[in-house]
């Protein structure tokens, strides 16, 4: 409550971060580009150092994503380290590695929330993360966190079952845990519309995402306007935030807009300052209209009242020139 007051009064700070510790995987799937087979992690020291940054720039909330961070040997104490800078610490991780030794290790390390998105009943070639192999990892879940956790259910990119998406929410709410439905692109990285069985299911588990018992449960995982039109293939007009409220750090340290807009603006964390976030803020970012990044949209919806957003042509960012296209050049590109 005190960040969201924060967050409603004061605007020149991220409200999310989602940091890399390490880009390796233990599982490939198809539809994802965010992954290797073969990145070391990246040395604790200079996580913290990272971390101590965003401290200063006063972030709300940082989450380690990957790759799969709970391949980072120094996990805990990072997640100790962001309690101690005074910040909320998030996770999201395939839950592979989610035994109850190592849950309580997050709890111990003072985790506050965790998201494991599952695909699919069955693992294919598209996606490992099924219900069959991680059901028993949510059940760990619920006998051991003190975290909270959200179980997120997917259509698009190539899952073949739509159907999995109903029955992987359903267990999810079962267990007691927080869900969202999440519309994903392809390998890509680029939205297809959704086929009238895949509409179906997503109308279905969005109605009962938002039902009368799951409002409070599902206070920011709910925040799902923003698919309607995506599950049509139809662009959204709203003023994305990414750079300013939301940063998404690589493994190389450098901050960029979400994990398929990596090179923009492609800054190093080091030298990222309150005036790099107010100029974000204002910027509007030409792959909007068909973003399907969820925590985008859910932590710009803070600011969806206020401050327009001019139009850049271009401009010059430290030693990086990099030109912003407009919304009809990224169009014509996507379609393309």
């Amino acid at each position: 409550m005190r960040e969201f007051a924060r967050g409603l009064v004061h605007t020149a700070h991220p409200l999310l971060v989602q940091i890399i510790p390490i880009r390796r995987c233990n599982i490939d799937c198809g539809y994802c580009n965010e992954y290797d087979k073969v990145s070391p992690p990246v040395p604790a020291a200079l996580m913290e150092s990272r971390i101590d940054k965003l401290a200063a720039l006063g972030t709300s909330v940082v989450a380690f994503s990957g790759g799969e961070p709970m391949l980072h040997p120094e996990l805990d104490a990072l997640i100790r380290h962001i309690r101690r800078r005074g910040m909320m610490a998030g996770l999201i991780t395939n839950g592979y590695f989610l035994v109850p030794k190592r849950i309580k290790e997050l709890n111990a390390a003072g985790l506050d929330f965790l998201q494991i998105s599952i695909d699919n009943i069955e693992p294919d070639d598209v996606s490992k993360k099924s219900l069959r192999l991680l059901d028993k990892k949510l059940q760990h879940l619920k006998e051991h966190a003190g975290f909270d956790v959200n179980i997120n259910s997917v259509l698009g990119g190539g899952i073949k079952n739509p159907e999995d998406a109903r029955t992987i929410n359903n267990r999810a709410r079962e267990l007691g845990f927080s869900t969202s439905i999440g519309i994903i692109h392809d390998g890509s990285g680029r939205l297809k519309p959704l086929g009238p069985a895949e509409r179906q299911v997503y109308d279905a588990v969005s109605a009962a995402i938002s039902g009368p018992w799951q409002v409070f449960k599902n206070l920011y995982s709910g925040i799902s306007s923003f698919q309607d039109n995506l599950v049509d293939g139809k662009p959204n007009d709203w003023r994305c935030r990414a750079g300013g409220r939301y940063l998404y750090i690589c493994e190389d340290g450098l901050v960029h807009y979400c994990s398929q807009q990596r090179g923009y603006p492609g800054v190093p964390l080091d030298s990222y300052t309150t005036d790099d976030i107010r100029r974000e803020f204002s910027t509007p970012k030409p792959c909007a209209p068909y973003c399907t990044v969820g925590c985008v949209h859910r932590v710009s919806t803070m600011d969806f009242w206020r401050s327009p957003q001019e139009e850049v042509v271009a401009e010059v960012v430290g030693r990086r020139s990099y030109a912003r296209l407009t919304t009809d050049d990224y169009r014509r590109t996507t379609n393309d």
